[in-house]
């Protein structure tokens, strides 16, 4: 019940402007946002390089239907892979297609990821992540993922969530095209028609879509899995069946959300696993963070403690 009323405040515009106008909430939302310019983002990602972690950045928005914001947020992504390639950093990003224009037209988004993905060609090590959104953008963010592929644009992966029913259908088809593929739980309110309603369900699929994406046949056709989760559970069944498949450790990786699971992160990297972290930025981070505790509402608490506090 929890979870449902607060994805459905991270929708709503009157609430977005009365949080992101509340310097309190501001404050509090840093436990899970880097900062609201670039280059506290980039603090962020030298103070994890520092401690043996890799990065991925990204520029928070969504849903825009203003050519002039669709601009600005491409004009951003552009700029956060010129800054982290200058700091010596790995320009690695992840996107929205709908803050690039998806609501517009299809035509505009896909002018918009077309100018990040050249702009990234320029560094050899560059990737850029085309995060998924809500069930009805999945088909034509896949779309438009495969015209890029198409193009040459092989620096690019998409993210597969594994609460819908149609992630393995997905993901078996980007094994065949030998696609990046990030795997999550999914964070959108999906109707029960579309998603499994039950965590077991979730994290069963989950499973099953981690041992598809890792198999020998997946790797063979240049498959490289970044399995994003939090889930302590989660984290071993993938490290089990790495070491009892002979899956390299450099063939695959664990991500997760800047702010969680920070002593995680350090025993993944002593273990000798490779991790990213997703560092998120910006000023429109009210969607995100709101998202962020409907994954876990006990964190609820604790944002009315800070608040109290303060």
């Amino acid at each position: 019940m929890l979870r449902n009323i607060l994805l459905t405040m991270s929708q709503s515009e009157m609430l977005r402007k009365v949080a992101t106008g509340f310097p309190p909430a501001r404050m509090v939302s840093r436990r899970w946002v880097a900062g609201e310019q670039l280059s506290e983002a980039l603090s962020v990602v030298e103070s994890l390089r520092q401690e043996g972690l890799m990065a991925t950045l990204d520029f928070l928005g969504e849903n825009t239907n203003s050519r002039v914001e669709a601009d600005f947020y491409t004009e951003e992504i552009i700029r956060a892979l010129n800054a982290l390639a200058a700091a010596e950093l790995t320009p690695n990003v992840s996107l929205k297609l709908t803050a690039m224009g998806f609501d517009i037209s299809d035509e505009v988004a896909t002018a918009n990821l077309r100018r990040v993905l050249q702009a990234a060609q320029q560094y050899d090590n560059a990737f850029v992540r085309i995060d998924m959104e809500s069930s009805d953008y999945i088909d034509r963010t896949l779309a438009i993922y495969r015209q890029m592929r198409a193009e040459g644009f092989n620096h690019t992966g998409v993210v597969i969530q594994s609460y819908l029913y149609r992630s393995e259908k997905d993901v078996l088809a980007l094994i065949d095209q030998g696609a990046k593929v990030r795997l999550v739980k999914g964070a959108y309110d999906e109707p029960p028609h579309l998603a499994y309603p039950e965590k077991r369900d979730v994290d069963a699929n989950f499973v099953h879509l981690m041992e598809l994406l890792m198999s020998a046949e997946a790797r063979q056709k240049g498959v490289y899995a970044a399995i994003a989760t939090h889930d302590p559970k989660m984290v071993e069944v993938t490290k089990l069946y790495a070491n009892s498949h002979d899956v390299p450790r450099d063939a695959f990786e664990f991500q997760m959300l800047y702010g969680i699971s920070t002593s995680m992160h350090h025993q993944l990297v002593a273990d000798g696993y490779r991790f990213r972290v997703y560092v998120p930025y910006g000023t429109h981070w009210y969607p995100y963070f709101m998202r962020r505790l409907a994954e876990r509402p006990a964190n609820v608490l604790f944002i009315l403690r800070s608040l109290a506090r303060r």
